[in-house]
């Protein structure tokens, strides 16, 4: 697996993701996949080899072994940051998307043309409901995997000792994983870990919509604002008008000015 290639992407995603995003990204390169590669690859590799039945029986070892280790926990958690990881491309891609947009834009009318994005990495538009997408199915991926390992190997613990009865075994055998309380820890472990990416990515979700509620919340405050400051010209401007219409039919007489005759002798 290219780690570089993956830690690569993860670093481009990282100016585009808020506060919440940024420590998701740190939980999962050292917390993740830094302690995937360096340790849990050499804790479960010769989980197969040191797995011991106290039987000769040709086939029991095998098949007990694949009863109880169906799915290699090394390869379902690679699967994991796989999948956890790849969703981060698509805001990449649509940020590229913008930018190529842009570029066309101002190759037809003109460099100094009306922008059609003021920043293509902010999150507006269609790019706020793809950011918002990724956090939803990095949450399903996690609490998907989280579940699937307690259900596969029956909760989160190892026992130094495991009964096995499926054919060929001749009865019921006992069977022994080599360094048990090890693999419980990184088990755990590795648990933890995804149960915190899950609540961060909880967390930027809430982030995210508390803050375009606000916004256009305000928005919608600034837009009534013009308006009643509108209105209240207007109504002083009438009364205004209304003021001078009654001054002025104060000063006009009533009644017309006396004529005078002049004698003329």
């Amino acid at each position: 697996m290219n780690w570089a290639f993956l830690q690569g992407l993860l670093s481009g995603v990282n100016k585009y993701s808020t506060a919440f995003g940024r420590v998701w990204l740190s939980i999962v390169f050292l917390f993740r996949v830094m302690v995937f590669v360096v340790a849990a690859e050499k804790v479960w590799g010769d989980e197969q080899k040191d797995f011991k039945c106290n039987t000769a029986q040709p086939g029991c070892h095998n098949v007990c072994y694949d009863h109880f280790f169906p799915v290699s926990h090394v390869r379902l958690w690679a699967l994991q940051l796989i999948f956890v990881t790849c969703p981060s491309l698509l805001v990449v891609m649509h940020v590229a998307y913008r930018d190529d947009r842009e570029r066309k834009h101002r190759l037809k009318n003109g460099e100094n043309c009306r922008r059609l994005y003021k920043n293509t990495g902010k999150k507006r538009g269609g790019l706020w409901w793809t950011y918002v997408l990724t956090l939803v199915f990095k949450i399903a991926v996690d609490t998907t995997f989280v579940y699937l390992v307690y259900h596969i190997y029956e909760g989160y613990d190892f026992p130094s000792l495991i009964k096995c009865e499926e054919k060929p075994c001749p009865n019921k055998v006992d069977c022994f994983i080599a360094r048990p309380t090890e693999k419980r820890i990184f088990t755990i472990f590795m648990v933890v870990t995804s149960l915190a990416c899950i609540l961060l990515s909880i967390f930027e979700i809430l982030y995210l919509v508390g803050k375009r509620c606000c916004e256009c919340f305000t928005t919608l405050h600034h837009s009534r604002h013009p308006m009643t400051n509108t209105n209240t010209l207007s109504s002083a401007a009438n009364l205004m008008e209304s003021s001078t219409l009654k001054v002025t039919g104060k000063t006009s007489p009533d009644t017309p000015a006396p004529s005078y005759s002049v004698a003329i002798s």
